[in-house]
């Protein structure tokens, strides 16, 4: 089954900003087929392609003030490839962060999950904070943390991978935000989950709960939002005026929006 994604954005966009933007499916999955375009005025603006340290590709536009029109689709086959794993890569996903404090939240991990070890230490924090944090987002800002989500127990996708990070970060997992596409997600929008190192790879989970995890496309990884934002610009301004996210699974003619009911929340799950 193929997965489909497009992200289609207008943004309007003052003098001398420098655009980056991260909305294009990670490299390591197979894509079959890719647009990614663009335009002012129906003139296409120029975009230089930065591969980023996850592996991950940035687009860096500088455009003329005006409404900057961006579209973006594409094609997805399995399996994805497999990344290299290393030492120190994992070592900076064990360090508190700016929005997973897991330093701050060290002694509630350690009293709630003492004992437990590899998947099941991962389904005890996913049950844990997908019970405890009711998914509201009008309870929620760009720069809440780990910590105010927990004192608040609201919030969207990012709060939900926050808390889930720095939950496991405490107990010496390493922990990582990943910002990605999501087949039946409702209301659809960019999304946000965790991936946890156990068992030797590489397993994500979707702590809101909202989505079926084994359809997920990756778009950027990294220590938390800060490093995978979709839109990051300097020098000047920037106001997003329209942005519509959708993404399927697509079987012959067929539209298939998976669900996240029949999900075993209890497997292991790797993104591919």
């Amino acid at each position: 089954m193929t997965r489909l994604v497009r992200c289609s954005m207008v943004q309007e966009v003052g003098p001398a900003v420098d655009l980056i933007f991260s909305i294009a499916a990670h490299p390591s999955h197979q894509i079959t087929a890719e647009t990614l375009t663009f335009t002012m005025a129906g003139e296409a603006v120029s975009a230089r392609e930065i591969i980023n340290l996850d592996g991950s590709r940035l687009h860096r536009v500088t455009p003329d003030a005006g409404l900057l029109e961006i579209e973006y689709q594409a094609s997805i086959e399995r399996p994805a490839t497999q990344e290299h794993i290393t030492e120190a890569g994992l070592m900076q996903y064990q360090r508190p962060s700016r929005y997973a404090e897991s330093d701050i939240l060290f002694r509630q991990a350690r009293a709630l999950f003492t004992g437990l070890h590899g998947s099941a230490l991962l389904n005890a924090v996913a049950e844990f904070v997908n019970t405890t944090l009711t998914y509201s987002p009008a309870d929620t800002t760009p720069t809440d943390s780990a910590v105010t989500t927990l004192a608040t127990q609201r919030g969207v996708c990012r709060d939900f991978s926050h808390l889930t990070i720095a939950m496991l970060r405490a107990m010496d997992v390493p922990a990582r935000y990943v910002a990605c596409y999501a087949p039946g997600l409702v209301p659809m929008d960019f999304h946000a989950v965790t991936e946890a190192f156990v068992d030797g790879a590489w397993h994500v989970v979707d702590t809101t709960g909202l989505t079926d995890p084994s359809y997920l496309v990756r778009i950027a990884s990294g220590r938390d939002a800060a490093d995978c934002a979709f839109l990051t610009f300097h020098g000047g301004s920037a106001r997003l005026k329209r942005l519509q996210i959708d993404a399927w699974v697509q079987e012959g003619e067929t539209r298939i929006d998976p669900s996240p009911l029949v999900v075993d929340r209890t497997q292991l799950v790797r993104i591919t």
